[in-house]
């Protein structure tokens, strides 16, 4: 049985400290986060900050989604096929045009986003503040990881993209 994409269900999903958490709880959203940073170090340097940027404000809007109850359909098989794409874009050294790459970005985003809105209880604006501190976070680890990396281990960076694919394909069983 494969690990399922979910957005961990029965926490305590109220406040800051549960949002600053709440990535980090789950493999799917922690690994989705770090590859976006990955990712987006990978990409021209026009992309490399719009690529973060773009998945924060469509996690928002997800998350408004979520916290409104306006159905998302597929919403643990999208986290899971971010999870698995995003691996391998890595992995393959993916360069999409910028108008791609930023509404694959939206769209995984709008998932994650959705998940954590849906199950946001209490303060949702603290709730919101914390897992959004926490994803910026996990972008700029995996994107400064991968930029101190590109040169000397070029490989590493892409494995790790494989890495990722297989959690992904994991997730989808």
């Amino acid at each position: 049985m494969g690990i399922r994409a979910r957005a961990h269900p029965g926490h305590d999903e109220s406040g800051l400290l549960a949002g600053l958490l709440h990535p980090l709880n789950g493999a799917d959203h922690l690994l989705a986060m770090l590859a976006i940073g990955i990712w987006a170090a990978l990409q021209k340097r026009t992309l490399q900050l719009a690529v973060p940027a773009t998945f924060l404000l469509a996690l928002l809007a997800g998350f408004m989604l979520g916290v409104q109850k306006i159905q998302l359909p597929l919403v643990e098989s999208g986290i899971a096929l971010s999870v698995l794409l995003l691996g391998l874009l890595i992995a393959g050294a993916a360069r999409l045009p910028a108008a791609v790459a930023l509404l694959l970005t939206g769209c995984f985003a709008l998932f994650h986003g959705y998940a954590h809105g849906a199950e946001a209880r209490g303060d949702l604006l603290a709730f919101a503040g914390g897992f959004f501190l926490t994803s910026l976070g996990l972008h700029l680890a995996g994107g400064l990881a991968t930029l101190a990396i590109r040169q000397r281990l070029p490989l590493l960076a892409r494995a790790s993209g494989a890495a990722i694919a297989t959690s992904g394909a994991l997730m989808l069983f």
